[in-house]
């Protein structure tokens, strides 16, 4: 079994499992999206964020109780419930004034990710999820804002696409922080038992 530093596990892993489900579910919708379907789907995105930035909301107070991790939680969880709201309140069914809010926030969420993963650890498996992701966000909404000429199901798809990616990176990287939470525990539990053989 390797040897885990413990300090690099992410203890909230279920939250990002969960927003990797969320977004996977989005991302295949939106590519499958028919034309006919529009009309909600700015809606649906909007809850959508919403979800993912209650979640993110739920980890960070979870994490707070850990004292670990929790600052990146609330960054994420109010760049989705500001976007959210935004797409909800303000774009009155402007469907021009949703694709930049969906550009502007790939973008910032990209440029997030790419933080997170140079400066919030150094596990070299969730540095490269994490900047991978970010990488995606940023090339993804450079492209959909300014690509004026496509029609909104292009953009939808590209959004789509990109949360794909994000999903999918998640997932990994909630799995991979789940399975070195258990390892470490199995190897505090062995550990334990060793040293308590010792003492006898």
């Amino acid at each position: 079994m390797a040897k885990i530093n413990r300090r690099y596990i992410d203890k909230h892993w279920l939250v990002f499992i969960i927003r990797g489900a969320l977004g996977i579910a989005f991302g295949c919708f939106a590519l499958f999206l028919r034309a006919s379907e529009i009309g909600n789907v700015i809606a649906i995105v909007s809850v959508l964020l919403l979800f993912m930035g209650i979640v993110d909301a739920v980890g960070a107070l979870y994490s707070s109780t850990k004292k670990h991790g929790w600052i990146n939680a609330v960054i994420d969880a109010v760049i989705d419930v500001i976007a959210a709201l935004l797409l909800l309140f303000f774009t009155k069914n402007d469907l021009t004034t949703s694709v930049v809010i969906l550009s502007i926030y790939t973008i910032i969420s990209g440029i997030i990710d790419i933080f997170h993963g140079f400066l919030s650890t150094v596990d070299p498996t969730d540095r490269f999820i994490r900047v991978l992701a970010g990488v995606a966000g940023c090339v993804i909404g450079v492209v959909i804002m300014n690509a004026g000429e496509f029609e909104i199901m292009t953009f939808i798809r590209f959004f789509g696409a990109y949360m794909l990616i994000v999903g999918t990176t998640s997932l990994i990287y909630g799995v991979h922080n789940r399975s070195q939470n258990i390892e470490d525990k199995i190897a505090r539990k062995q550990s334990y038992k060793k040293n308590k053989t010792k003492k006898k």
